[in-house]
């Protein structure tokens, strides 16, 4: 019955497809035109500035009671329920046997950091100022938070996001009852507390910035739990999964605000956004050998725990090498292929040669350049930071090698 329902919605998939890139593409067109991003941040901007400042004195007196031990903890929370701390632990859940759980917390994190991330840049509102607010950067990924805009707060909303799909998922697939539930419920609505009180604490946000990311993740909570089974029929069988994901992934690129000034904010959803298109990629193409409900799982007899530390042993050195070899592959690649192609480009840090400042081509180039170098000039921007590509294909890459390489080295040592 399951897989008839999949292949019926895999056959009028394409009508969608078509609707949704449309869309976005429409998006992209009338943002660029009407100035959506510049119109919308000067009605919202203005007034949560003035929240931010006007939270200011409260936030100081809220940071009187301050130790070493709250500093740490507080810190420590922050990173287990950042994005990096995640994008570690999903391989591991894949490795496991949970293989739709990671698939489905994977498209949903690239799915809140760029909604998150594009609200950030979109409002470019700042973060609680520092003095006189005391702000705690403990580890190298907290520095570069703190030179993202404030409102919503990502940690806050991934939170909500991920702990809200965790406890479905549990309270769908496993055992339960009353206690349960209301255990599950109270653990994950005082999570959500202690890192809204961390964010501020910490100095890294305001409290509307922190309501606003509960907020915010309540509402992509309860869309996602309306599309999410859509969502993974059509990757595991849908009709031109590729196709469409790829071209959804360039889209969403031009579809980014860009904000008041630069922020590392785009280099995320770059890097989520390859991550998700590499696991779909592969998860559609070795769906039936390595991810179907059928695989063991952990503790199983046919998956011990001996077993899936050799996996890790094995997997994590294997995906690492496949990152840094997509982005030498590509740091080389994709500036031979847009010079070849007359699309221009510059590089923000990965090819010197290309940086923004230089003068890479010159008017007889251009004219060499054809049809592709009109298309491209119609557009907004003079060049493409080439960064760009290289970051989605190394990610990409990443992603692919844990859900179709890795899975199938472990099929070959039988681990």
């Amino acid at each position: 019955m399951e897989a008839v329902t999949v292949a019926a919605g895999g056959a009028g998939l394409t009508k969608w497809q078509a609707a949704a890139l449309s869309a976005v593409a429409g998006w992209v067109w009338a943002a660029s035109f009407f100035g959506l991003t510049r119109r919308a941040r000067a009605l919202v901007q203005p007034w949560v500035t003035r929240r931010v400042l006007a939270e200011t004195p409260s936030i100081v007196r809220f940071q009187r009671v301050h130790h070493k031990l709250l500093d740490n903890f507080f810190s420590l929370l922050s990173c287990v329920v950042s994005v990096p701390f995640y994008t570690g632990f999903l391989p591991l859940l894949f490795w496991s046997g949970h293989s739709k759980l990671a698939r489905q917390m994977t498209l949903l994190m690239a799915f809140c950091d760029y909604l998150g991330n594009s609200v950030k840049d979109a409002v470019s509102a700042p973060r609680p100022s520092s003095p006189p607010v005391r702000r705690v950067t403990a580890t190298e990924d907290e520095k570069e938070n703190a030179m993202e805009y404030g409102l919503p707060s990502s940690h806050a909303l991934n939170t909500v996001c991920l702990m809200g799909y965790l406890l479905h998922y549990v309270l769908t697939y496993g055992p339960h009852d009353s206690v349960i539930v209301a255990t599950g419920l109270s653990l994950a609505f005082l999570l959500v507390m202690l890192v809204g009180l961390g964010r501020i604490y910490l100095g890294m946000h305001s409290l509307t910035d922190v309501i606003a990311g509960i907020c915010f993740g309540i509402v992509i909570l309860a869309f996602w739990l309306a599309v999410h089974n859509y969502v993974d029929a059509f990757v595991i069988s849908g009709q031109n999964v590729t196709t469409f994901w790829a071209s959804l992934s360039l889209l969403l690129c031009f579809a980014y605000p860009k904000p008041e000034f630069p922020t590392p904010s785009f280099e995320y959803h770059t890097a989520f956004n390859g991550v998700a298109f590499g696991i779909v990629y592969g998860i559609q193409q070795t769906y039936f050998h390595f991810h179907n409900p059928d695989v063991p799982l952990i503790f199983s007899p046919q998956l011990p725990l001996i077993a899936f530390v050799g996996r890790v042993l094995v997997g994590i050195p294997t995906i690492l090498v496949v990152k840094f070899c997509s982005k030498a592959l590509s740091k080389w690649l994709l500036p031979v292929m847009c010079s070849t192609l007359g699309i221009p480009i510059v590089s923000s840090c990965y090819v010197p040669a290309f940086k923004a400042s230089d003068k890479s081509k010159d008017k007889s180039d251009a004219k060499q350049a054809g049809y592709l170098q009109k298309v491209f000039s119609l557009f907004p921007q003079k060049a493409y930071d080439v960064d760009t590509g290289i970051r989605f294909v190394q990610y990409a890459s990443l992603a692919w090698s844990v859900v179709d390489l890795v899975p199938a080295i472990f099929t070959h040592l039988n681990l």
